[in-house]
């Protein structure tokens, strides 16, 4: 082993513990490797940032922002409602879903598919009067298996083509993953639609923590405002800091037997006035005795949270939303945009004390309260999905189909070789901004900047480890431990080892290590490479058991009450019966 080597398998290390930790954020662990990585001379200069200008890099950039498109132009929200009236029975609407999830994920990024679908899923399942938490692993599971479908269903088969392109001097055209990608998407959603729901814990398919989340009936109350109290002429928001002192929310006031419009934050308070708070027992003593209120007497209305301009929203934080790492005190989310947070719901268990000073999370369940104007876009802005059905005022139905034909007509280019793939993709991003269905303000907001720089930064290290002979010395060690044995049980090893890294470490870094090993394999062989990135493209996609393996995984943790441990229950043996289809159909296709 050189040292130029052993210092790259010393950062590699150092990925791999770090990603595993989840302490540092997946980007920032591998910018840092990248740079250490420069200061030790195994990166060359002139290839520094190299991996932000990959084709494979560009391509991801893009089709997120063409799923935003999609998404935008609501047409997948409209078809995904309509067929899932038809799921009557749980199994037919886990089916349904399913397939439409499955589908959606091959020719969009399945995180966006997810994220479309997820509303719908919750909606159905409290209209049945049942737990999400039976349907939102199988929905998450069957966009992740629809993802493998196409060329730009989902980041390491992008990744996987442009190596082929790279080291091969071809790359895999649109639908080469289709036939593999098809036997899995279909076998998984088999699968979890007839046995994977069941293996499920009972006590997580027994309750639903974002309807616990939303029952705030006890901790909502009246306060009277008596002749003394030293609110009296003082504005509502001049209340701010001793509510925060003892943790208690301001959500309205009452005067004269009416609601003042959303939560009046600039009303002076009068002698007589209600107050409507959300607190604690506890907090809101504490809150009536520092401004002698009186609990009102008049007994409470019957809808204090609800009004024409008033609503709850309960939303989820996904993977890089601006209030990700923040506390809604630090955002001063009620202070300059008049949006309480009530609630937080992290792996099934809810929050209530110094929620606003509670750290949020990737994955938590927020429950929000503010005017229903400005809920939609408060919650753009803090990059969060909604969770009840609710459709922010970004859609655009009436360009959906213009921008499901622009879309078409680019991968029909792409796929008949008249266009470059990643110049089809600008073309469209370039006519959904002309034509609006991307506002040009959203279009940088639509990228997963940490994607794209956990990409940019690991490509370079990829081509330095390939360069300096370290994947060959992977190969070798694999090649030799299994020596005597037959290349199809070195593919099926190589299938079980990349789907571990993947369960533990970002599948968009699993396919950029295990691609160059895979083609380096097959040359000790003496094999057709094709397979082998074929599998690698298939393992690095399956991330089942582990919350931490896949972004959907992460999104459905806090809405289906989920455990860490409770996903390789179903994932064990879905990961289990990819293998025993993916292999025999990839050797079929491609053989060896």
């Amino acid at each position: 082993m050189t040292t130029d080597q052993a210092q790259l398998f010393g950062l590699l290390l150092f990925v791999f513990v770090f990603l595993i930790w989840g302490r540092w954020r997946y980007d920032l662990v591998a910018f840092v490797a990248l740079i250490a990585a420069l200061i030790m001379g195994v990166v060359p200069k002139q290839e520094a940032f190299s991996g932000f200008g990959h084709p494979a890099t560009i391509i991801i950039a893009l089709v997120l922002i063409v799923s935003k498109g999609l998404s935008n132009s609501g047409a997948i929200e409209l078809i995904a409602k309509q067929v899932s009236r038809f799921a009557v029975s749980l199994q037919t609407h886990i089916a349904v879903m399913a397939g439409i999830s499955a589908a959606l994920s091959a020719v969009m990024n399945n995180v966006a598919a997810l994220a479309m679908l997820m509303p719908v899923d919750i909606q159905a399942a409290a209209k049945a009067k049942r737990s999400p938490s039976l349907t939102l692993m199988p929905l998450s599971f069957a966009s992740i298996l629809g993802g493998m479908i196409t060329l730009i269903g989902t980041p390491p088969n992008i990744i996987i083509a442009e190596f082929r392109q790279s080291s091969l001097g071809e790359s895999f055209s649109m639908f080469d993953f289709a036939p593999v990608g098809l036997a899995c998407a279909a076998v998984g959603v088999l699968f979890v639609t007839l046995v994977g729901w069941r293996l499920l814990p009972k006590d997580r398919v027994s309750h639903d923590s974002t309807q616990e989340l939303l029952d705030v009936s006890g901790y909502i109350a009246e306060l009277h405002v008596a002749e003394g109290s030293p609110a009296i002429k003082q504005r509502v928001r001049d209340l701010d800091k001793i509510a925060d002192e003892n943790d208690v929310a301001i959500v309205g006031l009452v005067r004269r037997g009416k609601r003042q419009p959303g939560q009046a934050r600039l009303v002076e308070i009068r002698k007589g006035d209600i107050l409507v708070v959300d607190a604690a027992p506890e907090d809101m003593d504490r809150f009536v005795g520092a401004l002698k209120l009186d609990f009102s007497s008049k007994g409470k209305d019957t809808s204090p949270l609800s009004g024409e301009d008033m609503s709850l929203w309960e939303v989820v934080v996904p993977d890089g939303a601006r209030i990700e790492g923040r506390t809604a005190e630090s955002l001063q989310l009620q202070y300059r945009h008049g949006v309480t947070l009530l609630g937080v719901s992290r792996q099934g268990k809810q929050f209530r004390e110094r929620v606003r000073q509670l750290q949020i999370k990737e994955g938590d369940v927020l429950l929000l309260y503010g005017a229903s104007d400005l809920l939609a876009e408060i919650t753009y802005w803090l990059g969060a999905l909604p969770l009840a059905g609710r459709s922010l005022d970004l859609i655009k139905r009436h360009k959906a189909w213009l921008a499901v034909g622009l879309f078409a007509a680019a991968i029909a280019s792409a796929s008949f070789g008249l266009l470059y793939l990643p110049i089809a993709l600008a073309a469209v991003v370039a006519s959904y901004v002309m034509f609006n269905i991307v506002p040009a303000r959203h279009v940088y907001d639509s990228i997963e900047w940490p994607v794209i720089v956990l990409l940019g930064s690991m490509i370079p290290i990829g081509s330095a480890l390939e360069s300096s002979g370290g994947t060959a010395l992977i190969a070798e060690t694999i090649t030799t431990m299994s020596a005597g044995y037959s290349p199809v049980v070195v593919l099926t090893l190589l299938m079980v080892v990349t789907m571990t890294l993947s369960d533990v470490m970002n599948n968009t870094a699993t396919a950029v290590i295990a691609a160059p090993i895979a083609v380096d394999i097959a040359n000790r062989l003496g094999v057709n490479a094709d397979p082998f990135l074929m599998t690698v493209a298939v393992a690095a996609s399956c991330a089942f058991l582990t919350p931490i393996g896949h972004k959907n995984n992460t999104l459905i943790m806090g809405p289906g009450g989920y455990r860490f441990g409770d996903y390789w229950r179903m994932g064990l043996p879905l990961e289990l019966l990819i293998v025993l289809v993916s292999i025999p159909v990839i050797l079929w296709v491609w053989p060896l």
